[in-house]
């Protein structure tokens, strides 16, 4: 803690990100990189309010709003495949209605199984960053690299001409209240070829979708309740470290809001055994660990319509207006203060606990570049 804000810094390998309200935080933090570890090359500071970090361009040149844009990932991942996909190679969701059936296709020759493996891994970790419109085709292709065959490379290529379809677009980012966390999550029941249910979950502050979780159940459920029940339960990890997450950067959290659709789990997970009968009995104890986290206050759960529900969006391959309706909401494409063409003049970056014209939590945006690493500052 500096002048009673924090001063954070995020290491990856030799990759590190640093912020703080007081720009001049930044320049001490610069002086003293050099002074420790000078002698090995110097450190050098990029200032301004686009910076490249990881793999992603993140902007904060409009104001309340940052995006994180991968469009040149994306350009080098279709270019560089063996696809050659031109401008007329599209299509309009990134998985048709079939996406969880296996199939009976030939397994794929070695050097198409290795591109498989490749592409699948490349939008991967695509998905996790600024794509996640990606992620419920991304998890099932995930499932398949292993012992891909010809009906997995037609499933691909038609996620990469998603991809082809929409080279420019990008993730939207801003928050209502930073003390507010909303999570909706979702399954689909008994979608695998081995009948095992997928479960889907998001998480946003006000406006598109910060984290995401599109994944294979790792047990079979004998109904809908269960696979519903299962779900946050796999959810809940994320769920609770982003609370302590956030708590840890000075933010007092008043709401953790799980958001289902499913009446029935919500009884399990607010009564607990009390609302167990003969047919959930079988369910291991430990997918009550969510009613022991209710019961502390840690999370509360809240209904759902089944429409409004953005989690549906991970758990199957949607088509259509539900598909365009879940996709604005989750890429933050909804806010008639998002300039998709181009960016505004800069200005100050987002950063409010109420209110997203209120600018007192912007901090210093700096990149620095040691001769080891590279150092971002910018919250």
């Amino acid at each position: 803690m500096i002048k009673g804000k924090q001063h954070t810094v995020r290491f990856h390998v030799d990759d590190l990100l640093a912020s703080h309200k007081d720009k001049n935080v930044n320049t001490r933090f610069l002086k003293w990189l050099n002074e420790k570890h000078g002698e090995y090359g110097e450190a050098k500071a990029t200032r301004g309010y686009v910076h490249d970090y990881l793999g992603m361009t993140l902007d904060f040149t409009q104001r309340g709003i940052v995006t994180v844009d991968m469009c040149d990932y994306v350009d080098k991942m279709i270019d560089q495949s063996t696809l050659q996909l031109g401008p007329g190679d599209t299509a309009p969701t990134p998985a048709a209605e079939n996406l969880f059936h296996k199939g009976s296709g030939a397994k794929l020759p070695k050097n198409q199984a290795e591109e498989f493996h490749t592409l699948v891994y490349k939008a991967l970790f695509l998905c996790k960053r600024a794509r996640p419109d990606l992620h419920t085709a991304v998890a099932l292709l995930c499932t398949r690299v292993k012992d891909s065959t010809v009906d997995d490379w037609d499933k691909l290529v038609r996620l990469m001409k998603y991809c082809n379809a929409t080279r420019k677009d990008r993730l939207f980012l801003w928050a209502d209240d930073l003390q507010v966390i909303k999570w909706w999550v979702d399954s689909a029941f008994a979608v695998h070829s081995d009948f095992r249910s997928h479960t889907g979950a998001c998480m946003s502050y006000g406006g598109g979708m910060a984290q995401s979780l599109s994944r294979k159940q790792k047990l079979n459920t004998r109904s809908s309740t269960e696979s519903e029940l299962v779900a946050p339960d796999d959810a809940s990890v994320l769920m609770l470290w982003t609370l302590l997450f956030m708590e840890a950067q000075g933010y007092f959290i008043r709401r953790n809001m799980l958001f289902q659709d499913n009446r029935s789990t919500m009884k399990l997970e607010t009564n607990g055994k009390k609302s167990s009968t003969k047919r959930t009995r079988a369910l291991d104890i430990r997918y009550f660990y969510l009613h022991d986290q209710i019961e502390k206050g840690n999370i509360e759960v809240h209904y759902c319509s089944t429409h409004d529900m953005h989690a549906d969006y991970f758990t199957k391959p949607l088509q259509g207006a539900l598909f365009l309706k879940h996709k604005a909401k989750i890429m933050g494409h909804d806010h008639d203060k998002v300039d998709f063409v181009s960016q505004v003049p800069r200005q100050e970056c987002v950063g409010s606990t109420n209110d997203r014209s209120n600018m007192d939590r912007v901090k210093d945006i700096d990149i620095v570049r040691p001769s080891f690493g590279l150092i971002d500052s910018c919250d």
